[in-house]
């Protein structure tokens, strides 16, 4: 009985805020708090977008004052209704501005700020929906009517996470703006320390992407939650930003994956883990946009295609990284093992004249920056056929080679069996050259 008499004073105080603040600006008086009551009432109609131009017309006139005037009116808004339509649509509202701002406004800044200082708490979030068995009719039972707030109330916390990540992931994109992030045509012509440079900033981002993807999964309405009007409305720009997201990650790990063997091998291994874990978002993420599809949230044709990643593909790449790591590591200990003397041959234990030998010892291995010249051996080595071609010019050496090539002799055929009719030695091979030679001087 109790909880029943708070459901319905609670929407009474709603509809009674929404109504005074529609008849407040019905003369032309514009306030901000009026205006966040007004766009947030608590009906199952979608947001109007009147409203978020209402906003963007008043932060272009006064930002500062504005901004800040309306942070603590959606703080006080949020932080204490109780009603699932005025949370949710508090939060539709500053997500359609997050994306609606223009890239040079201080509205993501002035959010940032406001939120470190503790003034707005998207996550945690501790919003309870106590208004859903209000509009339920009357036969519904109170076990129903609890799972259904429970549904919107999972909802409403799981879109406020989603929002904080995507103010942090907003915020690193226009510091990476500013700092002038080239694209990935743009990295193919720098040189390689600024590629690296530039890979190493997209290794950042990378983690960022794949956690708000997560984030926009964990979004999945449940029962009562997915046939609501407003939730659909609202599963629309996740699923759109979701997208936005896959599309982006897909553009910069094809970059990294390009560039993955010459990375330095810290940064290769964080490649290869962000890259391992897209294999099984990639699974989800099928998934989770089959079952929108099958909810009819967004059209078919704005879905982007997903591209799975094979698991033997991952497990042949983790071989290939591990072999690089052995690699490195017999190297290194090679050089270690080259340039530290034994515990044996330790200073303490070498006498003068064993210390000296240690110090040739040593000195045989230290490479030279001296070229030096290296006796030749007297031996020579004789080459197989031996031309006296001192004589000889070098029309009579191309008409030569012409007439071998068109009339060779028959030790160069072989038979069917693969083998040759006439095998002569060199000595004979060389003879018969030096005949060629003479018929062609003649």
């Amino acid at each position: 009985m109790q909880r029943r008499v708070r459901q319905v004073l609670n929407a009474l105080r709603e509809q009674g805020c929404a109504g005074y603040a529609k008849v407040a600006t019905m003369g032309g008086f514009c306030d901000l708090d009026l205006l966040m009551v007004k766009a947030t009432a608590p009906d199952d109609l979608p947001l109007p977008e009147r409203y978020v131009h209402q906003f963007l017309k008043i932060f272009s006139i006064s930002p500062v004052v504005s901004f800040q005037t309306f942070f603590h009116s959606f703080t006080r808004r949020f932080g204490k209704t109780r009603c699932w339509r005025v949370a949710l649509k508090c939060l539709l509202l500053l997500h359609r501005l997050l994306r609606t701002v223009p890239q040079d406004s201080l509205f993501r800044a002035e959010l940032l700020w406001v939120r470190s200082n503790g003034l707005l708490s998207l996550y945690p979030c501790h919003f309870r929906d106590n208004s859903s068995s209000s509009s339920s009719s009357s036969s519904s039972s109170s076990s129903s009517s609890s799972s259904s707030s429970l549904n919107f109330t999972n909802f409403i916390r799981s879109y406020a996470q989603f929002l904080d990540e995507a103010i942090d992931f907003f915020s690193m994109d226009d510091k990476a703006s500013e700092d002038g992030i080239s694209s990935s045509e743009e990295l193919q012509i720098q040189s390689l320390s600024e590629k690296m440079k530039e890979i190493g900033r997209i290794l950042e981002v990378l983690p960022q992407l794949q956690s708000l993807i997560d984030r926009g999964m964990d979004c999945r309405p449940a029962a009562s939650a997915s046939r609501s009007l407003l939730v659909k409305a609202t599963m629309k720009h996740i699923l759109r930003e979701s997208f936005t997201c896959y599309s982006t990650f897909q553009r910069d790990i094809v970059v990294v994956m390009d560039s993955l063997f010459e990375l330095p091998y810290r940064n290769c291994i964080a490649a290869f883990d962000i890259y391992k874990k897209a294999a099984v978002q990639a699974a989800q993420l099928c998934e989770f946009y089959d079952w929108c599809k099958a909810i009819g949230f967004c059209g078919s044709y704005e879905y982007p295609f997903i591209d799975r990643i094979p698991h033997l593909h991952i497990r042949a790449l983790e071989n290939v990284l591990h072999g690089m790591w052995q690699m490195t590591d017999s190297s290194s200990s090679n050089i270690s093992s080259l340039g530290s003397p034994s515990p044996a041959s330790s200073p303490s234990c070498l006498s003068d004249d064993d210390g000296d030998k240690e110090m040739v010892r040593t000195r045989e291995i230290m490479v030279s920056t001296q070229w030096e010249k290296f006796e030749e051996d007297d031996d020579e080595v004789a080459p197989l056929l031996q031309l006296d071609v001192s004589n000889v010019s070098w029309e009579a050496l191309l008409e030569a080679s012409i007439v071998v090539s068109h009339d060779p002799p028959d030790s160069l055929f072989c038979n069917p069996n693969g083998y040759s009719d006439r095998i002569k030695d060199s000595r004979e091979n060389t003879k018969l050259l030096d005949g060629w030679m003479e018929d062609a001087d003649m």
